[in-house]
Protein backbone atom coordinates (compact mmCIF):
# COMPACT_ATOMS: atom_id res chain seq x y z
CA UNK A 1 0.00 0.00 0.00
CA UNK A 2 2.40 2.59 0.84
CA UNK A 3 4.74 2.45 -2.10
CA UNK A 4 1.71 2.01 -3.98
CA UNK A 5 0.62 5.85 -2.31
CA UNK A 6 3.80 7.21 -2.85
CA UNK A 7 4.10 5.80 -6.85
CA UNK A 8 0.87 7.21 -7.46
CA UNK A 9 1.50 10.74 -6.38
CA UNK A 10 4.76 10.92 -8.53
CA UNK A 11 3.13 9.56 -11.55
CA UNK A 12 0.33 11.66 -11.42
CA UNK A 13 2.63 14.64 -11.28
CA UNK A 14 4.18 13.58 -14.25
CA UNK A 15 0.96 13.10 -16.13
CA UNK A 16 -0.45 16.43 -15.26
CA UNK A 17 2.71 17.99 -16.75
CA UNK A 18 2.14 15.84 -19.63
CA UNK A 19 -1.22 16.53 -20.42
CA UNK A 20 -1.92 19.89 -18.54
CA UNK A 21 -5.78 20.06 -19.85
CA UNK A 22 -6.86 17.35 -17.84
CA UNK A 23 -4.57 17.92 -14.77
CA UNK A 24 -7.01 19.30 -12.45
CA UNK A 25 -8.89 15.99 -12.71
CA UNK A 26 -5.73 13.68 -13.08
CA UNK A 27 -4.71 15.11 -9.40
CA UNK A 28 -8.05 14.80 -8.09
CA UNK A 29 -8.33 11.11 -9.19
CA UNK A 30 -4.79 10.83 -8.01
CA UNK A 31 -4.28 12.55 -4.28
CA UNK A 32 -8.38 10.99 -3.90
CA UNK A 33 -7.22 7.46 -4.95
CA UNK A 34 -4.63 7.89 -2.56
CA UNK A 35 -6.74 9.01 0.64
CA UNK A 36 -8.94 6.03 0.08
CA UNK A 37 -5.81 3.80 0.41
CA UNK A 38 -5.06 5.81 3.49
CA UNK A 39 -8.33 6.19 4.68
CA UNK A 40 -9.15 2.28 4.25
CA UNK A 41 -6.36 1.24 6.77
CA UNK A 42 -8.88 2.91 9.64
CA UNK A 43 -11.45 0.64 8.68
CA UNK A 44 -12.03 -1.34 11.64
CA UNK A 45 -12.15 -4.69 9.49
CA UNK A 46 -9.24 -4.02 8.39
CA UNK A 47 -6.91 -3.47 11.11
CA UNK A 48 -8.52 -5.00 14.18
CA UNK A 49 -6.03 -8.41 14.18
CA UNK A 50 -3.18 -6.54 13.51
CA UNK A 51 -0.73 -7.19 16.45
CA UNK A 52 2.97 -6.20 15.01
CA UNK A 53 4.78 -2.87 15.60
CA UNK A 54 3.55 -1.21 12.25
CA UNK A 55 -0.07 -1.29 10.81
CA UNK A 56 1.67 -1.85 7.10
CA UNK A 57 6.02 -2.64 6.65
CA UNK A 58 7.40 -2.78 3.09
CA UNK A 59 11.02 -3.18 2.64
CA UNK A 60 13.13 -3.27 -0.47
CA UNK A 61 16.81 -3.44 -1.39
CA UNK A 62 18.16 -0.18 -2.14
CA UNK A 63 21.75 0.29 -1.52
CA UNK A 64 22.74 -2.91 0.83
CA UNK A 65 26.36 -2.49 0.73
CA UNK A 66 25.87 1.01 2.38
CA UNK A 67 23.24 -0.39 4.67
CA UNK A 68 20.47 1.93 2.87
CA UNK A 69 16.91 0.78 2.47
CA UNK A 70 13.45 1.54 0.89
CA UNK A 71 12.57 0.89 4.75
CA UNK A 72 8.45 2.41 4.71
CA UNK A 73 5.94 1.91 8.13
CA UNK A 74 2.79 3.27 9.21
CA UNK A 75 1.71 3.54 12.85
CA UNK A 76 -1.64 4.83 14.02
CA UNK A 77 0.84 8.53 14.47
CA UNK A 78 2.12 8.53 10.75
CA UNK A 79 -1.14 7.36 9.32
CA UNK A 80 -2.85 9.84 11.04
CA UNK A 81 -0.45 12.54 9.32
CA UNK A 82 -0.36 10.55 5.71
CA UNK A 83 -4.55 10.67 6.21
CA UNK A 84 -4.22 14.81 6.73
CA UNK A 85 -1.82 15.18 4.11
CA UNK A 86 -3.49 13.57 1.26
CA UNK A 87 -7.21 15.51 2.93
CA UNK A 88 -5.54 18.85 2.41
CA UNK A 89 -3.56 18.39 -0.62
CA UNK A 90 -7.18 17.20 -2.45
CA UNK A 91 -8.34 20.19 -0.97
CA UNK A 92 -5.77 21.90 -1.76
CA UNK A 93 -5.98 20.81 -6.00
CA UNK A 94 -9.80 22.00 -5.27
CA UNK A 95 -9.25 25.08 -3.97
CA UNK A 96 -6.76 25.98 -7.17
CA UNK A 97 -9.47 24.75 -9.30
CA UNK A 98 -10.94 28.04 -11.06
CA UNK A 99 -7.54 30.08 -10.31
CA UNK A 100 -6.42 32.37 -13.19
CA UNK A 101 -3.00 32.60 -11.99
CA UNK A 102 -1.45 29.59 -12.57
CA UNK A 103 -4.14 29.18 -15.89
CA UNK A 104 -0.93 29.30 -17.73
CA UNK A 105 0.96 26.69 -16.40
CA UNK A 106 -1.61 24.43 -14.98
CA UNK A 107 -0.27 21.30 -15.21
CA UNK A 108 3.21 22.20 -14.18
CA UNK A 109 1.57 23.66 -10.81
CA UNK A 110 -0.51 20.27 -10.40
CA UNK A 111 3.13 18.57 -11.46
CA UNK A 112 5.02 20.42 -8.67
CA UNK A 113 1.89 20.08 -5.74
CA UNK A 114 1.24 16.67 -6.49
CA UNK A 115 5.14 16.04 -5.93
CA UNK A 116 5.42 18.11 -2.75
CA UNK A 117 2.54 16.24 -1.46
CA UNK A 118 4.83 13.33 -2.29
CA UNK A 119 7.63 14.59 -0.56
CA UNK A 120 5.52 15.35 2.67
CA UNK A 121 3.90 11.74 2.68
CA UNK A 122 7.25 10.13 1.99
CA UNK A 123 8.46 11.68 5.15
CA UNK A 124 6.02 10.12 6.93
CA UNK A 125 6.64 6.90 5.82
CA UNK A 126 10.49 6.55 5.94
CA UNK A 127 11.90 4.14 8.14
CA UNK A 128 15.64 4.68 6.90
CA UNK A 129 17.59 7.74 8.01
CA UNK A 130 18.96 8.02 4.50
CA UNK A 131 15.60 7.92 2.70
CA UNK A 132 13.69 10.35 5.30
CA UNK A 133 16.69 12.85 4.61
CA UNK A 134 15.56 12.21 0.68
CA UNK A 135 12.30 12.81 1.43
CA UNK A 136 12.53 15.63 3.56
CA UNK A 137 14.74 17.26 1.00
CA UNK A 138 12.62 16.01 -1.90
CA UNK A 139 9.99 18.53 -0.55
CA UNK A 140 11.97 21.83 -1.05
CA UNK A 141 12.47 21.65 -4.84
CA UNK A 142 8.64 21.93 -5.38
CA UNK A 143 7.93 23.87 -2.55
CA UNK A 144 10.18 26.74 -4.51
CA UNK A 145 8.84 26.37 -7.79
CA UNK A 146 5.66 27.02 -6.54
CA UNK A 147 6.62 30.27 -4.73
CA UNK A 148 9.04 31.21 -7.43
CA UNK A 149 6.54 30.74 -10.61
CA UNK A 150 3.48 31.12 -8.77
CA UNK A 151 3.87 33.30 -6.29
CA UNK A 152 3.49 37.45 -5.52
CA UNK A 153 4.96 40.06 -6.27
CA UNK A 154 8.77 39.27 -4.15
CA UNK A 155 8.43 35.73 -5.37
CA UNK A 156 11.86 35.30 -5.95
CA UNK A 157 13.54 36.68 -2.76
CA UNK A 158 10.96 34.61 -0.65
CA UNK A 159 11.79 31.09 -2.42
CA UNK A 160 15.36 32.00 -2.69
CA UNK A 161 15.25 32.48 1.14
CA UNK A 162 13.31 29.32 1.56
CA UNK A 163 15.02 27.24 -0.06
CA UNK A 164 18.38 28.18 1.38
CA UNK A 165 17.66 28.57 5.03
CA UNK A 166 15.88 24.82 4.68
CA UNK A 167 18.34 23.66 2.59
CA UNK A 168 21.75 24.77 4.69
CA UNK A 169 19.85 23.49 8.07
CA UNK A 170 19.02 20.02 6.19
CA UNK A 171 22.78 19.39 5.79
CA UNK A 172 23.69 19.65 9.08
CA UNK A 173 20.99 16.87 9.56
CA UNK A 174 22.74 14.88 6.97
CA UNK A 175 26.08 15.25 8.84
CA UNK A 176 24.37 14.09 12.33
CA UNK A 177 22.76 10.81 10.30
CA UNK A 178 26.62 9.97 8.72
CA UNK A 179 28.31 10.39 11.68
CA UNK A 180 25.29 8.56 13.71
CA UNK A 181 25.99 5.61 10.98
CA UNK A 182 29.50 5.37 11.19
CA UNK A 183 29.70 5.46 14.71
CA UNK A 184 27.52 2.37 14.80
CA UNK A 185 29.02 0.73 12.25
CA UNK A 186 32.61 0.89 14.22
CA UNK A 187 31.06 -0.37 17.57
CA UNK A 188 28.92 -3.10 16.03
CA UNK A 189 30.78 -3.56 12.47
CA UNK A 190 27.09 -2.75 11.35
CA UNK A 191 27.00 -0.22 8.87
CA UNK A 192 22.76 0.94 8.42
CA UNK A 193 20.79 4.10 7.88
CA UNK A 194 17.34 1.84 9.19
CA UNK A 195 16.08 3.60 12.41
CA UNK A 196 15.65 0.69 14.44
CA UNK A 197 19.25 -0.27 14.51
CA UNK A 198 20.35 2.90 15.14
CA UNK A 199 18.46 3.28 18.16
CA UNK A 200 21.12 0.86 19.77
CA UNK A 201 23.74 3.05 19.51
CA UNK A 202 26.02 3.86 22.16
CA UNK A 203 26.79 7.34 22.48
CA UNK A 204 28.95 9.37 25.22
CA UNK A 205 26.66 12.67 26.45
CA UNK A 206 28.80 15.26 24.99
CA UNK A 207 28.47 13.38 20.83
CA UNK A 208 24.39 12.88 21.72
CA UNK A 209 24.30 16.66 21.94
CA UNK A 210 25.74 17.52 19.34
CA UNK A 211 24.14 15.12 16.94
CA UNK A 212 20.96 16.07 18.44
CA UNK A 213 21.69 19.62 17.59
CA UNK A 214 22.63 18.57 13.86
CA UNK A 215 18.82 17.39 13.97
CA UNK A 216 16.80 20.16 16.04
CA UNK A 217 18.67 22.21 13.74
CA UNK A 218 16.66 21.55 10.61
CA UNK A 219 13.69 20.79 12.59
CA UNK A 220 13.49 24.06 14.39
CA UNK A 221 14.02 25.81 10.88
CA UNK A 222 11.45 24.40 9.33
CA UNK A 223 8.83 24.36 11.53
CA UNK A 224 10.18 27.11 12.55
CA UNK A 225 10.40 28.28 15.65
CA UNK A 226 12.23 31.30 16.83
CA UNK A 227 14.51 32.90 16.36
CA UNK A 228 15.11 30.87 12.46
CA UNK A 229 11.50 32.30 11.96
CA UNK A 230 13.21 34.80 9.78
CA UNK A 231 12.30 33.26 5.90
CA UNK A 232 8.34 32.67 7.18
CA UNK A 233 6.67 35.97 6.38
CA UNK A 234 8.27 35.96 3.10
CA UNK A 235 7.65 32.26 1.98
CA UNK A 236 4.13 32.54 3.58
CA UNK A 237 3.25 35.14 2.15
CA UNK A 238 4.52 35.44 -1.42
CA UNK A 239 3.01 31.90 -1.94
CA UNK A 240 -0.15 30.42 -4.06
CA UNK A 241 -2.80 29.52 -1.76
CA UNK A 242 -2.51 26.05 -2.00
CA UNK A 243 0.85 26.27 -1.61
CA UNK A 244 0.89 28.17 1.57
CA UNK A 245 -1.62 25.50 2.91
CA UNK A 246 0.92 23.00 2.10
CA UNK A 247 3.52 25.01 4.12
CA UNK A 248 1.73 26.18 7.13
CA UNK A 249 -0.24 23.28 7.48
CA UNK A 250 1.73 20.36 6.19
CA UNK A 251 5.56 20.66 6.01
CA UNK A 252 5.63 22.51 9.41
CA UNK A 253 4.06 19.07 10.66
CA UNK A 254 7.43 17.15 9.61
CA UNK A 255 9.24 19.12 11.54
CA UNK A 256 7.28 18.23 15.09
CA UNK A 257 6.68 14.63 13.52
CA UNK A 258 10.92 14.02 13.08
CA UNK A 259 11.65 15.44 16.92
CA UNK A 260 8.78 12.90 17.88
CA UNK A 261 10.06 10.08 15.90
CA UNK A 262 13.71 10.44 15.37
CA UNK A 263 15.16 12.74 18.24
CA UNK A 264 13.96 11.99 21.60
CA UNK A 265 14.08 8.24 21.00
CA UNK A 266 17.80 8.11 19.21
CA UNK A 267 19.04 10.67 21.65
CA UNK A 268 16.92 10.36 25.00
CA UNK A 269 19.82 11.66 27.54
CA UNK A 270 21.30 14.39 25.44
CA UNK A 271 16.95 15.75 25.15
CA UNK A 272 16.46 16.40 28.62
CA UNK A 273 19.75 18.39 28.88
CA UNK A 274 18.06 20.80 25.29
CA UNK A 275 14.78 20.47 27.43
CA UNK A 276 14.90 24.10 29.40
CA UNK A 277 16.26 26.29 26.86
CA UNK A 278 14.06 24.39 23.83
CA UNK A 279 11.21 25.33 26.28
CA UNK A 280 12.06 28.98 26.75
CA UNK A 281 12.53 29.44 23.16
CA UNK A 282 9.15 27.87 22.51
CA UNK A 283 7.28 30.53 24.56
CA UNK A 284 9.56 33.33 23.14
CA UNK A 285 8.13 32.16 19.78
CA UNK A 286 4.49 31.94 21.21
CA UNK A 287 4.36 35.33 22.65
CA UNK A 288 6.82 37.29 20.04
CA UNK A 289 5.06 35.61 17.26
CA UNK A 290 1.17 37.28 18.58
CA UNK A 291 2.92 40.60 19.13
CA UNK A 292 3.82 40.34 15.41
CA UNK A 293 0.83 38.93 14.19
CA UNK A 294 -1.37 41.81 15.92
CA UNK A 295 1.10 44.67 13.87
CA UNK A 296 0.48 43.50 10.23
CA UNK A 297 -1.60 45.04 8.07
CA UNK A 298 -1.81 42.77 5.69
CA UNK A 299 -4.12 39.62 6.04
CA UNK A 300 -1.48 36.88 4.57
CA UNK A 301 1.03 38.24 7.16
CA UNK A 302 -1.06 38.26 10.04
CA UNK A 303 -1.85 34.71 9.38
CA UNK A 304 1.58 33.49 8.69
CA UNK A 305 2.63 34.98 11.95
CA UNK A 306 0.06 33.61 13.83
CA UNK A 307 0.83 30.25 12.59
CA UNK A 308 4.42 30.98 13.71
CA UNK A 309 3.20 31.59 17.56
CA UNK A 310 0.72 28.14 17.49
CA UNK A 311 4.02 26.58 16.65
CA UNK A 312 5.94 27.63 20.06
CA UNK A 313 2.91 25.46 21.66
CA UNK A 314 4.55 22.38 19.79
CA UNK A 315 7.92 22.87 21.01
CA UNK A 316 6.92 23.96 24.71
CA UNK A 317 4.63 20.56 24.55
CA UNK A 318 7.50 18.37 22.93
CA UNK A 319 10.37 19.04 25.73
CA UNK A 320 7.95 19.18 28.12
CA UNK A 321 8.85 15.69 28.35
CA UNK A 322 5.31 15.13 30.00
CA UNK A 323 2.51 12.16 28.46
CA UNK A 324 -0.12 15.04 28.45
CA UNK A 325 1.27 17.47 26.16
CA UNK A 326 2.81 14.48 23.84
CA UNK A 327 -1.32 14.36 22.99
CA UNK A 328 -1.95 17.66 23.22
CA UNK A 329 1.20 18.11 20.24
CA UNK A 330 -0.41 15.63 18.34
CA UNK A 331 -3.99 16.95 18.24
CA UNK A 332 -2.26 20.44 17.60
CA UNK A 333 -0.75 19.31 15.02
CA UNK A 334 -3.40 17.93 13.63
CA UNK A 335 -5.73 20.83 14.58
CA UNK A 336 -3.41 23.87 13.60
CA UNK A 337 -3.00 22.11 10.10
CA UNK A 338 -7.26 22.10 9.50
CA UNK A 339 -7.32 25.92 10.81
CA UNK A 340 -4.56 27.02 9.17
CA UNK A 341 -5.23 25.34 6.13
CA UNK A 342 -8.89 27.34 6.30
CA UNK A 343 -7.28 30.63 6.72
CA UNK A 344 -5.17 30.83 3.91
CA UNK A 345 -8.10 29.65 1.44
CA UNK A 346 -9.68 32.50 2.57
CA UNK A 347 -7.11 35.25 2.11
CA UNK A 348 -7.07 32.87 -1.60
CA UNK A 349 -10.77 33.44 -2.06
CA UNK A 350 -10.79 37.16 -0.93
CA UNK A 351 -7.70 37.98 -3.41
CA UNK A 352 -9.19 36.80 -6.41
CA UNK A 353 -12.57 39.03 -5.46
CA UNK A 354 -10.20 42.37 -4.93
CA UNK A 355 -7.39 41.75 -5.92
CA UNK A 356 -5.62 42.31 -3.06
CA UNK A 357 -4.80 41.24 1.21
CA UNK A 358 -4.23 44.48 2.46
CA UNK A 359 -6.48 44.67 5.72
CA UNK A 360 -6.67 48.84 5.06
CA UNK A 361 -8.74 47.53 2.10
CA UNK A 362 -11.22 45.66 3.49
CA UNK A 363 -14.41 45.94 5.67
CA UNK A 364 -17.81 45.81 5.66
CA UNK A 365 -17.60 42.18 4.07
CA UNK A 366 -20.50 40.40 5.77
CA UNK A 367 -23.30 42.27 4.08
CA UNK A 368 -22.13 40.91 0.66
CA UNK A 369 -20.85 37.75 1.87
CA UNK A 370 -22.24 36.51 4.77
CA UNK A 371 -21.68 32.55 4.08
CA UNK A 372 -18.41 32.84 3.53
CA UNK A 373 -18.31 35.19 6.61
CA UNK A 374 -19.66 32.57 8.83
CA UNK A 375 -17.43 30.22 7.88
CA UNK A 376 -14.48 32.91 8.33
CA UNK A 377 -15.83 32.92 11.82
CA UNK A 378 -15.63 28.83 12.72
CA UNK A 379 -11.53 29.35 11.73
CA UNK A 380 -11.37 32.75 13.54
CA UNK A 381 -12.33 31.09 16.28
CA UNK A 382 -10.57 27.91 16.29
CA UNK A 383 -7.60 30.04 16.13
CA UNK A 384 -8.10 31.72 19.46
CA UNK A 385 -8.80 28.39 21.09
CA UNK A 386 -12.88 28.81 21.16
CA UNK A 387 -14.01 24.82 22.87
CA UNK A 388 -15.58 22.76 21.16
CA UNK A 389 -13.10 23.41 18.40
CA UNK A 390 -9.90 21.13 18.06
CA UNK A 391 -7.49 23.74 18.40
CA UNK A 392 -8.79 24.11 22.00
CA UNK A 393 -8.29 20.52 23.32
CA UNK A 394 -4.77 20.73 21.95
CA UNK A 395 -3.56 23.61 23.59
CA UNK A 396 -5.48 22.43 26.93
CA UNK A 397 -3.77 19.48 26.88
CA UNK A 398 -0.02 20.98 26.14
CA UNK A 399 -0.45 23.47 29.28
CA UNK A 400 -1.64 21.04 31.25
CA UNK A 401 1.08 18.84 30.68
CA UNK A 402 4.08 21.75 30.37
CA UNK A 403 1.93 22.57 34.00
CA UNK A 404 3.17 19.98 35.56
CA UNK A 405 6.96 20.54 35.20
CA UNK A 406 6.93 23.97 34.01
CA UNK A 407 5.03 26.11 35.68
CA UNK A 408 6.71 29.39 35.07
CA UNK A 409 7.21 28.88 31.63
CA UNK A 410 3.77 27.68 31.12
CA UNK A 411 1.96 30.80 32.98
CA UNK A 412 3.89 33.12 30.14
CA UNK A 413 2.71 30.91 27.28
CA UNK A 414 -1.09 31.25 28.96
CA UNK A 415 -0.73 34.53 28.19
CA UNK A 416 -0.52 33.45 24.37
CA UNK A 417 -3.51 32.48 24.19
CA UNK A 418 -4.97 35.94 25.10
CA UNK A 419 -3.13 37.60 22.40
CA UNK A 420 -4.29 35.64 20.55
CA UNK A 421 -7.56 36.04 20.56
CA UNK A 422 -6.96 39.76 20.11
CA UNK A 423 -4.90 39.11 17.02
CA UNK A 424 -8.17 36.23 15.68
CA UNK A 425 -10.43 38.79 16.06
CA UNK A 426 -9.17 41.33 14.32
CA UNK A 427 -9.21 39.22 11.23
CA UNK A 428 -12.77 39.12 12.07
CA UNK A 429 -13.41 42.49 12.28
CA UNK A 430 -11.11 44.22 10.25
CA UNK A 431 -12.26 42.44 7.37
CA UNK A 432 -15.88 41.12 7.70
CA UNK A 433 -17.49 44.05 9.72
CA UNK A 434 -16.99 48.05 10.32
CA UNK A 435 -16.72 50.82 7.52
CA UNK A 436 -17.84 49.18 3.89
CA UNK A 437 -14.98 50.50 1.70
CA UNK A 438 -16.28 48.38 -1.57
CA UNK A 439 -18.81 46.98 -2.98
CA UNK A 440 -18.52 43.38 -3.70
CA UNK A 441 -22.23 41.96 -5.09
CA UNK A 442 -22.38 38.59 -5.81
CA UNK A 443 -19.23 38.04 -4.16
CA UNK A 444 -20.22 35.29 -2.05
CA UNK A 445 -18.66 31.25 -1.85
CA UNK A 446 -18.57 29.24 -4.91
CA UNK A 447 -20.28 25.99 -4.79
CA UNK A 448 -16.74 24.04 -4.84
CA UNK A 449 -15.00 26.73 -2.11
CA UNK A 450 -18.25 25.68 -0.08
CA UNK A 451 -17.28 22.08 -0.51
CA UNK A 452 -13.70 22.79 0.94
CA UNK A 453 -14.16 25.03 3.28
CA UNK A 454 -17.14 22.70 4.66
CA UNK A 455 -14.66 19.56 4.71
CA UNK A 456 -12.32 21.38 6.85
CA UNK A 457 -15.21 22.43 9.03
CA UNK A 458 -16.56 19.27 9.97
CA UNK A 459 -12.82 18.05 10.69
CA UNK A 460 -12.34 20.94 13.18
CA UNK A 461 -15.82 20.28 14.72
CA UNK A 462 -15.25 16.82 15.22
CA UNK A 463 -11.52 17.40 16.48
CA UNK A 464 -13.09 19.55 18.70
CA UNK A 465 -15.80 16.94 19.79
CA UNK A 466 -14.14 13.51 19.73
CA UNK A 467 -10.40 14.25 20.52
CA UNK A 468 -10.39 10.75 21.89
CA UNK A 469 -9.93 9.13 18.90
CA UNK A 470 -6.58 10.84 17.66
CA UNK A 471 -5.72 10.34 21.31
CA UNK A 472 -6.31 6.21 21.11
CA UNK A 473 -4.71 6.22 17.50
CA UNK A 474 -1.62 7.35 18.75
CA UNK A 475 -1.35 6.32 22.31
CA UNK A 476 1.22 3.34 21.54
CA UNK A 477 3.12 5.91 20.22
CA UNK A 478 2.75 8.51 23.12
CA UNK A 479 3.99 5.43 25.73
CA UNK A 480 7.17 4.73 24.00
CA UNK A 481 7.92 8.75 24.27
CA UNK A 482 6.98 8.47 28.03
CA UNK A 483 9.38 5.44 28.59
CA UNK A 484 12.03 6.64 26.78
CA UNK A 485 12.21 10.42 27.47
CA UNK A 486 11.21 10.55 30.97
CA UNK A 487 13.17 7.51 32.22
CA UNK A 488 16.18 8.93 30.50
CA UNK A 489 16.99 5.35 29.46
CA UNK A 490 20.33 4.69 27.64
CA UNK A 491 20.23 3.65 24.09
CA UNK A 492 20.15 0.47 24.41
CA UNK A 493 17.46 0.16 26.84
CA UNK A 494 15.46 2.32 24.41
CA UNK A 495 16.16 -0.01 21.68
CA UNK A 496 14.73 -2.68 23.67
CA UNK A 497 11.39 -0.44 24.54
CA UNK A 498 10.90 -0.30 20.41
CA UNK A 499 12.44 -3.32 19.45
CA UNK A 500 9.85 -5.18 21.69
CA UNK A 501 6.79 -2.98 21.62
CA UNK A 502 3.81 -3.93 19.86
CA UNK A 503 2.09 -1.32 18.20
CA UNK A 504 -1.90 -2.16 17.47
CA UNK A 505 -4.25 1.01 16.59
CA UNK A 506 -8.07 1.33 17.61
CA UNK A 507 -8.86 3.96 15.43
Amino acid sequence: MLTDILTILFVGGLLCWLIPGWSRWIATLAVGLDLVLAISRWWPSAHTAMTGKWIVEEQYAWMPSMGASIHLAVDGFSLLMIVLTLLIGLLGVWISWHDQAIAEKRGFFHFHLLWLIGGITGVFMAMDLLLFYFFWELMLIPMFFLISIWGGEQRKKASIKFFLFTQLSGLFMLIAILALYILHGQQTGQYSFDYAVLLGTSLSPSLAGWLLAGFLLAFLVKLPAFPFHSWLPDAYTQSPIAGAALLAGLMSKTAAYGMLRFALPLFPQAVHAFAPWMIALGVIGILYGAKLAYAQTDLKRLIAFSSFSHMGFIVLGIFSLQELAYDGVILEMVAHAISISGLFFLVGMLRQRIQQTNLDAMGGFWEYMPRMGGIAMVFVLASLGLPGLGNFIAEFLILAGAYQAHVGWTVLASLGLIAGMIYSLVILQKVFHGKTRQALPGADIKPLEFLVMACLVVVIFWLGFFPQRVVQAVDPVVKQLKQISLQELPAQQAHQVFAQSSISTNI
